[in-house]
């Protein structure tokens, strides 16, 4: 809890000042039973409509300022709360998006989403209700119990004798609703999940005709769910009728026991009312109580959920205060150094974070500056998690990678990352425009710039012939575009800030041959300063580079030219035919 207290210091004077006008607003609810009592024992009982008015008009009054103390504590608590889990949001946020990969495939997004929406929720509606209530509602109970020894001693024994019933009470239900609320909360991330895997699964659930076995999955989860809360919610319904019957026999022996302080004159019909009022405010605020040991329990679990996200130590960070001496990546004067190496890789051997087994075993290559490096394999072959950690999106076990002369762990990777710019296979594109897209590969980037990049990724065509052009929506994903589209934006994202080594990982597989073609030699033309590293499973994207690697099951089969892999290695010779074959089929049919 520690953690987040840090994120209420803004609204000190909210949390501070609404509970005391809650106060203040309790008092004056502890004073109308008095005053009611006065008004009918001074007033109506002694026919004295002077005093009736009085007393009506005192506690009016009182009435009116508990009202305005009310809204103003509902003012504090709605903006310490907001406030609150505005910050607090933000924070989580920045904080997921400086996870390592490992740390993201660990958590996994669902459950990620539900710390950042729901848990943090149920922390607005506790410091809200903190604020609101936690003050009000035991100082009504004990100062009812005050006001009822002050009122009359004898009679208010049973005030003493109705509160450990009532305590019971709630303890038996707090202690069955509790667990199931905790469940819930679990069953909620679950329920999260499964939506998640099917909507991002939808085209593939689609394909195999699976709909309705997922729809199933979903309705199970999502009953265990409701069946989890309904469970809970039924027991909590108890405590209203219980409450409500413990009230009224509370009253009804009230009313057996002062009936007869009345009769002997010990006690007046007034002081009966306000007896009978100051009880019923007693079990009211108790049930307030049982209902905030309810909110309070399940903030504190989000707030253990939330807690364990904030405090994770940044791994990258962790990784970079291991060098003393981090540098920032130049690229060298290439220009005037044809051989400069822009990749060394050596005897480099890694495997993901819990996983069984090697991804990539003892891999060596180099690639120089100003040339093209394609990379070629079966699905499977490691193609992809070598370039992931050109970047360091992983750390590897064994061997080193050295870009541009200097040792890839040595270098501060926010400056590493600018330099080395990744094209995914997955072209995913953010809502907003063409601009705004663009402008994450470089945000100061002009218009200029943004149609030089569309123009060498073979966009500019179609995006001019958008009504709004660079201001032409995207949606979500950008699914109004097709996906050779897509794939053509994600490129010019990439290489608008022109960096030193430019990573297509099989990002012309929805290219036409032509497209693919022009793209290839628009990047050697306009580029030519970056070092190109283009992975396909295609081998008519490679066979013009200057150096090709084959892999196959996470290890380096061969390398070299495309003439030298067709004279030497099997791997290639056999990707070779089986694509000229499917050329021969396709050309046939």
């Amino acid at each position: 809890m520690r953690t987040l207290f840090p994120f209420t210091k803004r609204y000190k004077k909210e949390i501070i000042l609404g509970p005391f006008f809650k106060l203040l607003e309790a008092i004056f609810e502890l004073l109308l039973p008095l005053y009611m009592a006065k008004l009918i024992d001074e007033g109506i009982r002694a026919n004295d409509l002077g005093t009736v008015y009085h007393y009506a008009l005192v506690m009016l009054g009182m009435t009116l300022a508990g009202l305005v103390c009310v809204m103003i504590c509902q003012y504090y608590a709605s903006i310490a709360s907001q406030g609150f889990g505005t910050e607090l949001r933000e924070a989580l946020y920045k904080k997921i998006n400086q996870f390592s990969y490992k740390q993201l495939d660990d958590y996994g997004a669902d459950t990620l989403v539900t710390r950042m929406t729901n848990d943090i929720n149920q922390l607005q509606n506790a410091l809200a209700m903190l604020i609101r209530l936690v003050i009000r509602a035991p100082f009504l109970s004990i100062g009812s119990v005050v006001m009822a020894f002050y009122l009359h001693p004898k009679t208010a024994l049973l005030f003493l004798v109705t509160l450990p019933i009532f305590f019971l009470l709630l303890l038996v239900l707090m202690k069955k609703t509790v667990p199931l609320y905790k469940k819930a909360q679990a069953k909620t991330d679950e329920l999260n999940r499964t939506l998640q895997e099917n909507l991002m699964g939808i085209r593939v659930i689609r394909a195999f005709a699976q709909q309705s076995k997922q729809t199933q999955r979903v309705a199970t989860n999502s009953d265990e769910l409701a069946a989890t809360s309904l469970s809970a919610i039924k027991i909590s319904t108890l405590l209203n009728p219980l409450t409500t019957l413990i009230m009224n026999l509370a009253i009804l022996f009230l009313l057996y026991f002062s009936g007869k302080e009345v009769h002997i004159g010990n006690l007046q019909q007034g002081e009966v009312v306000a007896l009978v009022n100051y009880l019923m405010q007693m079990l009211l605020a108790l049930i307030v109580v049982s209902n905030l040991v309810v909110i309070f329990t399940k903030a504190a679990t989000s707030a253990n959920r939330v807690t364990e996200i904030l405090t994770l130590p940044n791994e990258e960070t962790a990784q970079m205060n291991h060098h003393t001496t981090p540098s920032s990546l130049t690229q060298p004067n290439i220009q005037s150094e044809e051989q400069t190496l822009a990749i060394s890789v050596n005897q480099l051997s890694f495997s993901y974070p819990n996983q069984n087994g090697r991804t990539l075993i003892d891999i060596s290559f180099e690639a120089y500056a100003k040339q093209t490096l394609g990379i070629i394999g079966a699905t499977g072959s490691g193609k992809s998690s070598l370039i992931n950690l050109l970047p360091r999106f992983y750390d590897w076990q064994e061997g080193t990678i050295e870009l541009f002369n200097q040792n890839s762990q040595q270098l501060d990777l926010t400056t590493l990352r600018q330099h080395v710019r990744i094209v995914p296979q997955k072209s995913s594109l953010l809502a907003g425009t063409i601009r705004s897209n663009l402008q994450v590969g470089k945000p100061d980037a002009s218009d200029t710039e943004i149609w030089e990049a569309l123009a060498i990724a073979q966009a500019k065509e179609f995006i001019e012939q958008l009504p709004q052009q660079l201001d032409a929506p995207v949606s979500e994903k950008g699914d109004n575009f097709s996906g050779g589209q897509k794939q053509r934006l994600a490129i010019a994202r990439g290489l608008i800030a022109k960096p030193a080594l430019l990573v297509l990982d099989d990002s012309l597989s929805a290219l036409d041959y032509k497209t693919d073609l022009l793209l290839r030699q628009a990047l050697k033309q306009q580029l030519p300063d970056t070092t190109l590293l283009i992975i396909s499973q295609r081998v008519h994207s490679i066979k013009q580079a200057d150096h090709i690697l084959v892999m196959a099951d996470g290890r380096l089969v061969g390398q070299g030219t495309h003439d030298e892999l067709l004279s030497s290695c099997p791997t290639y010779q056999a990707i070779v035919a089986s694509q000229e074959q499917q050329t021969e089929v396709a050309t046939h049919e």
